[in-house]
């Protein structure tokens, strides 16, 4: 395998290899401001980096994911110094040099397949891509057929008297979307086998939602009839927006002077931004709610959108605001940790 085939995540979003979840979190979210296709339209190198860092937040941000990309370097660094050379290469108990590129290893990890299929363990796993305005990209599904003890059943396992029933054609796969594709609904072109197929993906598919094909699946020996392969959304991180039950959720800082004196802000919506009104002595994390300005709902209409405040103090206040602080904490009337005072063990 070419030294170059391997992509060091970690140096992508600029940790180390022991920052945690959170680390990982944050530093993509700097980056994804940075980078981010509606920051930079138009800019082919930043389009790029975005989709790069992530693909590096999607690794590291899974335990499981990330424990397998660790071992996959482990191995690459040992294989580009020949400690493999002549011997099957396994690190963990995972055969990694099975594959033939850190492209191969990634796209499996990810559910990305964009070749035929394989069996293994009682599945058999096969492939299609997707083209469309925002670039080619594979995704995997997987289809359960018979002769696994117990029997598969139409959704994967085997029901009843333990007889095994008809095996199903159906199949399962993840697409992944940009949040803006994803909130606006979009076409995609995918490949399924030989079959190119397009697909509309309807406005305000969420996370872990299903869009079914029908009779796009393999065929069924019993009923001679072909199966249908259901698209499992995923979203891509977004800079602003976060999801949080049904509502779409976005961060915005806010002055002290703001928190205690209440008036009109500007506050982000996927439709652009809105004038909402701030209340008088509003709390830091205190959320407050912009109705019909969130995500589109399956029947029509649109779901609520949550301000979440968060109150940021002036890194570096001039002299002035300084003084005006100063004297602000000699005239203040409350004292905010009193109920603290009697508090013991």
């Amino acid at each position: 395998m070419a030294a170059t085939d391997f992509k060091d995540y970690y140096a992508i979003l600029g940790v180390s290899k022991s920052a945690s979840v959170d680390e990982i979190k944050r530093a993509f979210r700097k980056l994804a401001r940075q980078h981010h296709p509606d920051v930079n339209p138009g800019d082919k190198s930043a389009e790029a980096k975005f989709k790069e860092i992530s693909e590096a937040y999607e690794v590291l941000s899974d335990p499981e994911k990330r424990k397998k990309y660790d071992q996959f370097g482990q191995y690459w660094q040992q294989a580009s110094r020949g400690g493999y050379a002549g011997s099957t290469a396994d690190v963990g108990g995972f055969d990694f040099s099975a594959y033939g590129s850190f492209d191969e290893f990634i796209n499996e990890l990810l559910g990305r397949f964009s070749t035929g299929g394989f069996s293994t363990g009682g599945f058999s796993t096969s492939g299609f891509s997707t083209g469309g305005p925002t670039g080619g990209r594979s995704y995997g599904y997987r289809t359960y057929a018979g002769g696994a003890p117990g029997g598969f059943g139409t959704s994967g396992f085997g029901v009843g008297n333990g007889t095994a029933s008809a095996p199903s054609t159906d199949q399962e796969a993840q697409i992944t979307l940009s949040l803006s594709e994803a909130f606006k609904g979009t076409r995609k072109r995918l490949r399924i086998g030989n079959e190119e197929v397009d697909v509309r993906i309807p406005p305000g598919a969420k996370p872990g939602s299903k869009i079914r094909l029908r009779g796009k699946g393999p065929l069924n020996p019993y009923s001679q009839r072909r199966g249908d392969v259901y698209l499992i959304v995923e979203t891509l991180p977004h800079h602003v927006f976060s999801f949080e039950g049904d509502n779409l959720v976005c961060q915005v800082p806010i002055t002290p002077d703001e928190a205690v004196l209440g008036g009109k802000i500007e506050v982000p919506t996927p439709d652009g931004p809105v004038t909402m009104n701030l209340p008088a002595g509003v709390r830091s994390g205190q959320s407050l709610r912009l109705r019909g300005k969130g995500w589109p709902k399956p029947k029509g209409g649109r779901g609520d959108q949550l301000i979440r405040v968060v109150i940021t103090p002036p890194k570096a206040p001039s002299s002035q605001e300084r003084q005006l602080y100063e004297q602000i904490r000699t005239q203040r009337s409350e004292n905010p940790r009193q109920a603290l005072q009697s508090v013991r063990l």
